[in-house]
């Protein structure tokens, strides 16, 4: 079992900045990737980020591509999204995601419990 939970959702500005932190635990050893996904009221679950744990390779939507960065931490098995520039169609429940395979479209096998992040203009 992996254990993920994320803090660092709030409500800020439009055009401002956030930064999201995720914590696992548990058996991470099979789990080659970390990432993040967002759901928006009335809208499915899309991919926002993701970030190879071995290479630090990183990986990105296009409509979050050049505004969000995503960044991990091996030693306190951390990953973090920092979301700059940001618009109200941010506005979305943000989970945090571990799965064995690296690939925007590789489905993850952990999610967190999410983080609310709200853009207001």
């Amino acid at each position: 079992q992996v254990q993920l939970v994320e803090s660092g959702g709030g409500l800020v500005q439009a055009g401002g900045s956030l930064r999201l932190s995720c914590a696992a635990s548990g058996r991470l050893m099979n789990m080659n990737a970390m990432g993040w996904f967002r759901q928006a009221p009335g809208k499915e679950r899309e991919f926002v980020a993701g970030i190879s744990r071995f290479g630090g390779i990183s990986y990105y939507a296009e409509s979050v591509q050049g505004r969000f960065t995503i960044s991990g931490d091996d030693a306190k098995n951390t990953v973090y999204l920092k979301m700059d520039s940001l618009k109200r169609e941010d506005t979305a429940v943000y989970y945090c995601t571990a799965a064995r395979w690296a690939g925007r479209n590789s489905a993850p096998d952990y999610w967190g419990q999410g983080t609310q992040v709200t853009v207001s203009s």
